[in-house]
């Protein structure tokens, strides 16, 4: 898959460097704005119980 990336991405090196990264940049983003927030409340780290003696 990364290869495929790789290979789609157009010119020099360095500008498949630069747009890998802005890549990566963006699917971070999307992860921390939409994707994220939306299965936070399904996850079940809030669910907190001590016993106490």
């Amino acid at each position: 898959m990364y290869t495929w990336i790789w290979r789609t991405l157009p010119g020099p090196v360095v500008v498949r460097l630069v747009l890998a990264l802005v890549l990566l940049l963006a699917v971070l983003a999307l992860l921390m704005t939409v994707v994220f927030p939306a299965v936070g409340p399904l996850l079940p780290f809030n669910d907190v119980s001590v016993v106490g003696q």
